[in-house]
């Protein structure tokens, strides 16, 4: 399921990043790479941000559904 679909404040692991190969890799220099432990903080307007390898993130709605967890 994409990143946007989760509950804010439980944890999920990264299975895959989607997206164009420009697109991923600026995703996964982000730290959202396959096997990372990922937590959605607060939502607005489909807009998102996360906790990912010790750090906050915030990405819009287009970017968090290329991130697959499960």
């Amino acid at each position: 399921m994409p990143l946007s679909m989760v509950n804010q404040g439980e944890p999920n692991r990264i299975r895959r990043v989607g997206g164009r190969e420009d697109t991923r890799r600026f995703i996964e220099s982000l730290g959202f790479v396959a096997g990372a432990e990922v937590t959605v903080v607060s939502e607005s307007s489909g807009n998102l941000i996360v906790n990912v390898k010790d750090s906050r993130v915030a990405i819009g709605k287009d970017m968090a559904n290329k991130i697959m967890v499960g």
